[in-house]
């Protein structure tokens, strides 16, 4: 009777049948490249670049040519920053996570900051990557005060990902992160902190940029019947399902104010849908 060989561990023996075991122990975490994309970012970019500790192994900044402060901000905290034309969210997300140093990216926005909690779940996931994404989910301050309710939490969004696994896709504003078939995704812990709007002028501003593409994007996807549905009903609808079924009204002011604007949204898409189908020119 012959004596079992011990199991071999390392890795570099070629058909050995422990060596996959053998690699992921010796195996370090996977290296990180966090990614952001920033236009004239100044108020927000510091606060997100120094909440990040030590989960990035590379912070990649791509800027549309900022004319503030943002590109000194971020090289102040080493970060490598790549100037590109803004052609949209979708082009723009994609290209920083062509440029990224590593496979593994983190995306993250310029008003977002990462809480201790997600900063863990986040090493634990390059320490056992099993998924080819990972969403976590965003708590926001509106006005100076962090919204539970309304729909606004957890609102979870992929954003830790493998990019050979998956891209980037939509049209012109409504981008998300999109996994090739068959691929599994998974959830962080914790939240990273939303700093959205400072104050009801500039949600009302950012409403009237955002719906003007919304309607520009539904007229590419081929809409354009708006009846009263769409410009009364539907608005009423977003208030009434914002406010009180999903308990905005718990938020105070704030999940007022976010009802009421998000349902003047509502009537905005339509409406300015409505009027670009009526001036288009004729053929």
């Amino acid at each position: 009777m012959t004596n079992p060989q011990p199991e071999c561990l390392s890795w570099r023996c070629s058909g050995c049948p422990a060596k996959n075991l053998g690699y992921l122990r010796l195996m370090a975490s996977v290296p990180l490249s966090v990614v952001i994309i920033t236009f004239n970012e100044e108020a927000n970019i510091g606060r997100c670049l120094a909440a990040l500790g030590d989960v990035a192994d590379e912070v990649l900044v791509v800027d549309s040519f900022s004319t503030d402060g943002t590109v000194a901000i971020c090289q102040k905290h080493g970060a490598r920053v790549v100037q590109n034309a803004f052609a949209g969210y979708v082009e723009q997300k994609n290209f920083a996570t062509d440029q990224a140093r590593f496979d593994h990216v983190l995306q993250l926005d310029a008003d977002e900051v990462l809480t201790d909690e997600l900063r863990q779940s986040i090493r634990e996931a390059k320490n056992n990557w099993q998924h080819a994404a990972y969403s976590l989910a965003r708590l926001t301050n509106y006005c100076g005060s962090w919204v539970r309710h309304g729909g606004w939490y957890p609102d979870r969004k992929l954003r830790l990902y493998d990019r050979r696994l998956g891209r980037w896709q939509g049209l012109l504003l409504h981008e998300r992160y999109a996994v090739q078939p068959g691929q599994t995704t998974g959830q962080l812990r914790g939240d990273a902190l939303h700093y959205s709007y400072h104050s009801i002028a500039q949600h009302v501003s950012q409403l009237n940029k955002f719906t003007s593409i919304t309607a520009q994007e539904l007229a590419l996807r081929g809409k354009s019947n708006v009846t009263l549905f769409h410009l009364l009903l539907k608005p009423l609808w977003k208030f009434w399902h914002g406010y009180v079924f999903r308990l905005g009204f718990l938020d105070g002011f704030a999940g007022l104010s976010i009802a009421a604007i998000s349902a003047w949204g509502v009537f905005l898409k339509f409406a300015k849908l409505k009027t670009r189908t009526q001036d288009a020119p004729t053929v």
